[in-house]
């Protein structure tokens, strides 16, 4: 017989990339396509018995209605994302929002095995995170919890942000906002870096010039670590969690990271007994696995009632 499986579909914004979980999280077959479901289904070879599928995607989603409430409060549109893959797919779907579907794989894959007390803060094109606490994955009245990204830490660059405020700390310390920076700053800053107006500046390319002691990369690096760090510290005296586990593919820089750990401060930080960690799960993958854990708990949370 062959095991249960789920459809995980991490939906970004340029690509998709599915794949067929198990129970544990384990990745049977994954692929990137640029649009659509179906060309898996059509063009893949199942390893189990596919009983759901699980989507995860940007904005406001009410998990348990199946409702994709809008991308960004400029985007806002009400559409019963779950109802319509399902009538077309025949199977059961759920949808959830990436950085909660990340945050429900480190509770049952990575750090919940040792605190079920935990922040997950998400650094890559944006700024997004989320508090569990007790084991419950804070949500919000509408499904807007998390967005920390629009939080002020004290750094001052004077940007409007797309939500109307100033200064908050996505405009310097995300992947985007670094770059962003980089062309807000590169007449103040001499550099080396290679400046294309309207074209982004990769987090990687101004790190390495940091590395190389470029005074515009510099600049902006510890402006960004320098806000990353800042915000922990704020987290971490609102919620008191045991751990801060963070993910995104800035973050994922091992002298990014290290440059953050150096700013943060001991005493604000003394009860984060078990410490502030890169994931150890696949930043790539995270969401993805945290598909396949949503779509088996629903199933047992139905089968319970």
């Amino acid at each position: 017989m062959k095991k249960e499986t789920v459809l995980g579909v991490d939906l970004g914004g340029t690509k998709i990339l599915i794949g067929e979980l198990d129970q544990e999280g384990n990745i049977l077959e994954s692929k990137v396509y640029p649009s659509v479901i179906g060309s898996y289904l059509e063009n893949e070879t199942l390893q189990g018995e596919l009983i759901a599928i699980s989507i995860d995607l940007v904005g406001r989603v009410d998990s348990e209605k199946g409702i994709w409430y809008e991308i960004h409060p400029e985007n806002a549109n009400e559409i019963p994302l779950a109802d319509v893959i399902s009538q077309q797919f025949k199977l059961p779907v759920v949808i959830n929002n990436d950085v909660s579907s990340a945050s429900l794989a480190e509770m049952n894959l990575g750090i919940g095995k040792k605190t079920k007390d935990f922040i997950y803060l998400n650094i890559g094109t944006g700024i997004a995170g989320r508090v569990i606490a007790a084991g419950q994955l804070l949500k919000g009245g509408h499904f807007n919890a998390g967005e920390i990204g629009h939080s002020l830490v004290g750094i001052n660059n004077n940007v409007r942000c797309v939500c109307g405020r100033i200064d908050c700390v996505e405009t310097f310390a995300s992947g985007l906002g670094m770059s962003k920076e980089v062309h807000r700053l590169k007449k103040q800053f001499p550099s080396q870096l290679k400046i294309t107006d309207h074209e982004r500046v990769s987090g990687e390319e101004i790190i390495n010039a940091f590395q190389k002691n470029d005074p515009l990369a510099s600049q902006v690096v510890q402006q960004a670590t320098k806000g990353v760090a800042e915000l922990i510290m704020n987290l971490v005296r609102t919620s008191d969690p045991e751990a801060v586990v963070l993910g995104g593919g800035l973050i994922n820089n091992d002298l990014f990271f290290k440059l953050v750990i150096e700013k943060l401060n001991a005493n604000t930080m003394r009860f984060v007994t078990q410490g502030v960690r890169q994931t150890e799960i696949d930043p790539a993958l995270i969401a993805l696995k945290g598909c396949a854990v949503h779509a088996f708990q629903k199933r047992v949370a139905k089968e319970a009632k």
